[in-house]
């Protein structure tokens, strides 16, 4: 029966291993895509067991990843589509840099996501109806950008069925309007979208 428990526990010390280095194997393939002159993300090294220990990342006491914090880094590059397989993470915080290149919709698979906060970037193209799968979300930030078309239905029925305290999307090219009624047994959810596309 011991042999049996012991088994167990090394089983399931080798998966929680096996997820860790995933998840710092997805970090340091993103870094790969990133300029970073400042070098703040010197630390992220894949030869350490998790990403547990390197600067701007943020675990639980699983050792699974639930905060990056990006902000501010003078970064520059692209978002890459394997951050949709961080399945703890929480807070994606890239704002005030310059990333480029489209939103990915692997970012829709990031359920337990609260806050998403690209603002001030350079990011392009539209945004994707994939994000509406992210019912845990309270604040979506992608101000100050070049998206275009128009916001999803899919997104904008967070903020009436999800969580979604704050939308912001003003300053990018996106057309359309969004009517906005507060109406009784929905959370008050602020929209911030350009008046004129």
């Amino acid at each position: 029966m011991r042999s049996v428990a012991l088994v167990f526990l090394v089983g399931a010390i080798a998966f929680i291993f096996a997820e860790c280095n995933s998840e710092g194997d997805t970090l340091y393939a993103w870094k790969s895509y990133l300029i970073d002159p400042n070098n703040v993300l010197q630390t992220w090294d894949p030869t350490l067991l998790n990403p547990c220990t390197w600067f701007h990342v943020t675990c639980n006491g699983q050792n699974s990843v639930v905060r990056v914090d990006l902000g501010a880094a003078n970064l520059s590059g692209t978002l890459v589509p394997q951050l949709g397989t961080l399945s703890n993470l929480q807070y994606l915080q890239v704002q005030n840099n310059s990333i480029s290149g489209e939103i990915p919709s692997k970012l829709g698979n990031l359920t337990k996501l609260v806050s998403l906060g690209l603002e001030n970037n350079q990011l392009n193209g539209p945004i994707p109806s994939s994000l509406g799968n992210l019912k845990s979300l309270r604040w979506m930030r992608l101000d100050g950008n070049k998206l275009s078309g128009t916001i999803p239905i899919s997104v904008l029925k967070l903020v009436y069925w999800g969580n979604l305290q704050l939308l912001n999307v003003s300053d990018n090219q996106l057309a359309g309007t969004v009517h906005h009624a507060n109406q009784t047994g929905f959370a008050t959810t602020t929209i911030i979208q350009d008046l004129i596309a």
